[in-house]
């Protein structure tokens, strides 16, 4: 069997298969770098702009300043009572929280790459209860100043910030988080008289224009919390601790509507609970501006097929060479491979100057317009030569539904293989593989019958 030439040529078209895998490798390692040029294009928007935004507020934080006694030694061994002071944050959450905003996604391009950056207009209402401030203020604390707090993720971002409104009354922001040092956050403050803890109910309005880049995220600290998003960018991810409880999603943007409370947050008590918390950890409503396959990820995914590709165009010559006389050499083999391959680096070079999807076809056809002259030589007329073009023409329609149907991708490829089987089994039954690439069996020459015979007499 080992000497069989039929054994002899499926090892030797193995090989061939083999050494195809170093271009593919080659290949996939050219794919990973040109996707990270844009990915370092969509890092230098980010320096640029503004990054990814969380908002938290607005809430308001109030400077809590508490008196102890302390015994602090002398230096004849006794002790003096004095008093010290400590003051920290309190923050007083609203009752309902309510955030209608607009985003308009902006692609900008750097060479041949492009990101995308995002402009949106909010608004925010906040109803606060004036009964929760005996959970912050006691007896033998100091109440100080409070002020309304906004934190987003990147300050770059913030644009036109409109005056509060707060009972009807205006106040003016002013840049940063106020006395949240320890927090390092950014954002915007409000200062507001002491008199407004002694209103019977505190309303609060506030309009931000902010940028940014990637997620959009909006933490719920409301008792109860919604979130309204309109967006022109038709593909939205929704990602983050909450899916949106409406949605729709058409061609031209998006609509989506978040609600929670703290019974699924539990956000009052982790404010009270720890008023240091990072709040980039906190749980939020979340809307990325997300990328659907590009075209480094359609082609990666293509030259994961590639070896199925060539694989079944072998077999089919192979069987080509079983049913006739004509005969195919590894080299020639090889080099109907090799324009395969080189099919995804004309993909690959196209898709990033003119879509991925006029580039499946421009690079379809020069890869069949090559194999149809070549094969025309090998294969020794233009009949065999259309024949193959066509069923590579085929195969490459065949890998644009599997890259387009990820949900049917593995029932498709298994269909397309049983269809390869089932037509290679069918084409081959009668065929005597014992007889194939000249080797016959042997049958007893007539002389050496008579000898025999006469060696047994």
């Amino acid at each position: 069997m080992l000497k069989s030439p039929i054994f002899i040529k499926i090892l030797t078209l193995s090989g061939c298969m083999l050494l195809l895998l170093v271009p593919l490798m080659l290949l996939h390692s050219v794919i990973v770098e040109r996707a990270n040029y844009r990915d370092d294009v969509e890092a230098t928007l980010r320096q640029s702009t503004s990054g990814p935004q969380k908002m938290v507020g607005p809430l308001i934080a109030i400077p809590v300043t508490e008196i102890y006694t302390v015994m602090r030694p002398r230096d004849d061994g006794t002790g003096e009572q004095v008093q010290e002071k400590r003051t920290t944050l309190h923050y007083w959450l609203p009752e309902s929280l309510m955030v209608e905003g607009n985003q308009d996604v902006e692609t900008r391009q750097i060479g041949i790459y492009d990101g995308n950056v995002w402009h949106g207009d909010f608004s925010l209402k906040a109803e606060f209860d004036p009964a929760r401030l005996k959970d912050i203020v006691n007896s033998g604390t100091i109440a100080g100043e409070p002020f309304i707090v906004l934190s987003v993720g990147d300050a770059r971002g913030i644009g036109r910030v409109e005056p509060a409104r707060v009972n009807g009354e205006q106040f003016n922001a002013e840049p940063g988080p106020g006395m949240l040092i320890e927090n390092n956050e950014q954002g915007i403050h409000i200062p507001l008289p002491a008199t407004v803890m002694s209103e019977k109910s505190l309303s609060v309005e506030l309009a931000v224009n902010l940028s940014g880049s990637g997620t959009l995220a909006m933490v719920p600290v409301g008792r109860n919390s919604e979130f309204s998003l309109i967006g022109n960018w038709p593909h939205p991810g929704f990602s983050g601790d909450y899916l949106p409880a409406k949605r729709e999603i058409t061609a031209s943007g998006f609509q989506a509507h978040w609600q929670s409370s703290w019974f699924a947050n539990n956000l009052d008590s982790r404010f009270l609970r720890s008023s240091d918390e990072r709040w980039t950890s906190l749980p939020a409503f979340s809307v990325n501006i997300a990328t659907p396959s590009d075209q480094y990820q359609l082609t990666d995914r293509a030259t994961k097929y590639a070896i199925l590709l060539i694989g079944l165009t072998f077999m089919a010559f192979f069987v080509f060479e079983t049913l006739t006389a004509l005969r195919l050499h590894p080299v020639q083999y090889l080099l109907v491979g090799l324009s395969l391959v080189m099919f995804y680096l004309i993909l690959l070079a196209l898709s990033e100057h003119i879509g991925f999807t006029l580039a499946w076809i421009c690079a379809s056809l020069a890869s069949a317009t090559l194999n149809a002259f070549y094969l025309h030589a090998v294969l020794r007329g233009w009949r065999n030569s259309v024949l193959f073009t066509g069923g590579l023409l085929a195969l490459d329609g065949i890998m644009w539904q599997l890259l387009r149907s990820e949900e049917n991708a593995l029932l498709l490829g298994s269909g397309v293989l049983f269809i390869a089987l089932s037509a290679i089994m069918l084409l081959t039954k009668n065929v005597d593989w014992h007889s194939v690439y000249g080797r016959r069996k042997k049958t007893v020459q007539p002389e050496m019958a008579d000898d025999e015979l006469r060696l047994w007499k």
